[in-house]
């Protein structure tokens, strides 16, 4: 079966959110566009993390070396909730990013998870085999948005121990380094 790329040029909504509380929460990223077509896919509180991150440090590097604008900070323009349904098309395995030159925009490739181990050529790439991918193009401003808010979600979850920086429960938790006594 070929794979099935869902494509967003230039989104109207490109955003990291999760659905659940805290301790127990499903996180995802979700991409809309003007038709009202929406793709959600499910990915792990690490991942949002290090796509945050990433995206940060390329925005940097290509404002530094590139003579296009980029915009140091944003502050997030969207802080909704996720739309609804949110219907996970698929869980992320590994994610492609990467600056395009030409369109002056970011790309972001989530690609599924799959029987085989994820062949790191088939992110980003047209191939007709292969996992299923989103794959998001976004102007830098949209980028730092999607950052400022990416670090807004992954905050916002339990807050962690002062001494071991495990995540607390509402009803504590047992502390390795209290010798396993409730904190």
């Amino acid at each position: 079966m070929p794979r099935q790329v869902h494509l967003f040029e230039r989104p109207t909504r490109f955003v990291a959110g999760t659905v659940g509380q805290p301790g127990d929460r499903t996180f995802y990223l979700q991409a809309s566009d003007d038709s009202g077509r929406t793709v959600s896919v499910a990915l792990e509180k690490t991942q949002v993390q290090v796509l945050a991150d990433r995206m940060n440090e390329l925005l940097d590097e290509v404002a530094g070396r590139a003579s296009t604008i980029i915009p140091a900070e944003a502050e997030p323009d969207d802080l909704e909730p996720l739309t609804a349904p949110v219907d996970e098309e698929f869980r992320v395995a590994a994610m492609g990013l990467a600056w395009d030159g030409s369109a002056e925009a970011v790309v972001v490739e989530a690609v599924a998870a799959g029987d085989e181990p994820i062949d790191e050529e088939a992110i980003l790439s047209d191939s007709e085999d292969g996992p299923d991918a989103l794959r998001v193009t976004i102007t830098p401003m949209a980028a730092r948005a999607f950052v400022a808010r990416a670090r807004r979600v992954v905050a916002a979850g339990r807050p962690p121990c002062p001494l071991c920086s495990l995540p607390l429960d509402p009803a504590g938790h047992v502390c390795p380094r209290q010798n396993g006594y409730r904190r």
